[in-house]
């Protein structure tokens, strides 16, 4: 799996110039369970929501690549398999409900 950082992290050092530029849509047709997280919030601002929210305009990310991205990191979170299991049912439910 592969974590992405922050999307004001990677334009604060010089990741990426601009998040269109940001590999993750290839690591996600490469297969990699790629996900989006939160990067100490308190010092760079890097709240997971506005991170998905930057991440998906950037990239003009699908329903289905948003839903993606939070089942990996379900999927790769150190968490029991029945915490797991719910997680993933959690955002199954809430994804088939709304639009995101």
């Amino acid at each position: 799996s592969s974590d992405v950082c922050s999307s004001d992290l990677n334009l604060r050092l010089q990741v990426v110039q601009d998040l269109r530029a940001h590999p993750l849509r290839e690591m996600l047709d490469l297969g990699i369970r790629a996900s989006v997280n939160s990067d100490d919030p308190a010092y760079f601002a890097g709240y997971i929501n506005a991170n998905f929210e930057a991440i998906a305009q950037a990239l003009d990310l699908s329903k289905d690549e948003i839903v993606r991205l939070a089942q990996n990191s379900f999927e790769t979170a150190f968490i029991s398999d029945t915490q797991r299991a719910i997680w993933l049912d959690e955002l199954h439910q809430y994804a088939a409900a709304n639009e995101l």
